[in-house]
């Protein structure tokens, strides 16, 4: 239903202002009702999002089909998020900090999205996701060629341990969530721990 650039379209056709405002709020419902409430229904939904179930329906024929647009929007935001703050220029340890609270904002606005789409089968978000691995390994390589990573440090190991402390991080009571907190944490926690104390 979405396209890479994040503007919705249906049957090929993108939708006027008006109704891409409201299919992004159906979205953001379902998001945190669905969040609250995996089993919730489309009637729930509806009534968060502040529009009639009918509206609901006309956009999404189905709940899976509301769901699998959810994921995709919010696997799109995803790829947005790591895009705009990736740079080859930039200095490593900048971009490190700017792609993770980018990424954080993204998991956290849309955690039940982000928690589904990991596990999906949809070959587009499988796609997105592995030219985000591919950004990121360039990323910890630049950091490792700089010596802000240490030579010896194993830098595949290096990021899926930093997959892992985002996840950790984004589970549950997030909210409210100081974004730049938890960023300096995830960055401070890596680089502690396979950092070079004589490269900084």
């Amino acid at each position: 239903m979405a396209t890479q650039q994040g503007r919705f379209r249906v049957d090929g056709k993108p939708l006027r202002a008006d109704a891409e405002r409201t299919v992004r709020t159906i979205l953001e419902a379902a998001d945190r009702v669905l969040l609250a409430d995996p089993t919730a229904t489309m009637e729930q939904i509806a009534e968060s999002a502040g529009v009639a179930r009918t509206t609901v329906h006309r956009r999404f024929a189905t709940r899976e089909a509301l769901i699998d647009a959810l994921m995709r929007w919010a696997t799109e935001q995803f790829a947005t998020a790591v895009d705009g703050a990736a740079s080859e220029t930039a200095p490593p340890l900048v971009v490190l900090h700017r792609v993770t609270a980018d990424v954080l904002r993204v998991k956290i606005g849309w955690g039940f999205a982000m928690t589904r789409a990991a596990g999906s089968a949809d070959p587009e978000i499988a796609r997105v996701h592995a030219e985000v691995l591919e950004k990121c390994d360039r990323l910890f390589r630049r950091a490792q060629a700089t010596g802000l990573l240490r030579a010896d440090v194993d830098v595949d190991w290096a990021r899926r341990c930093y997959y892992a402390l985002i996840h950790e991080v984004t589970q549950g009571g997030t909210a409210d969530a100081d974004i730049d907190a938890l960023t300096t944490l995830i960055v401070d926690t890596l680089l502690r721990g396979f950092g070079d104390d004589h490269a900084r």
